[in-house]
């Protein structure tokens, strides 16, 4: 998440080395499938009329096809998942400063897809301040949404 200044801690003992750009891509993704609940809500899957034939030997594999609960399963727990985090987006959204939210809301929150430099000047800042803005917000959004990616440590690479 480009130059990042670093904890005294993390320099001093060399813990907690977060691999950044993964840890951007899952903010990202977060904030991408929270943009589109919002906006689309929850499309639940139905049961298909008829079932599709498949073919089964003469043996018996003792099986059964339950289609109809899978999917009921399926509506409640990813509603469910989806609704906690947008619960848990907009309590972390509440702890950044009104600026870093209101970049992530026009980053990734709004519909429109403005580009950042459009933003910047509707904002009144300048392009390094709405960058380093949005790195810092996202970073905290990572840390309170327990996103962090961590990197893997260098012997277990060899």
């Amino acid at each position: 998440m480009g130059k990042r200044r670093k904890n005294n801690l993390q320099l001093t003992f060399n813990i907690l080395p977060i691999d950044e750009k993964a840890t951007r891509r899952a903010v990202e993704e977060y904030l991408e499938t929270v943009r589109q609940y919002r906006q689309i809500g929850f499309i639940r899957r139905e049961a298909a009329v008829t079932q599709t034939y498949v073919y089964r030997e003469h043996q018996s594999t003792n099986a059964i096809s339950k289609q109809t609960e899978r999917i009921a399963i399926y509506n409640v727990d990813k509603e469910a998942e989806l609704k906690e985090m947008d619960r848990l987006l907009s309590l972390a959204m509440e702890r950044l400063s009104s600026v870093q939210s209101e970049v992530i809301q026009r980053s990734y929150l709004d519909n429109e897809g403005e580009f950042d430099y459009i933003s910047c000047g509707e904002m009144g800042l300048s392009d390094s301040t709405f960058r380093r803005n949005k790195v810092e917000s996202l970073s905290i959004l990572a840390s309170a949404l327990r996103l962090e990616k961590l990197k893997e440590p260098e012997y277990c690479l060899k």
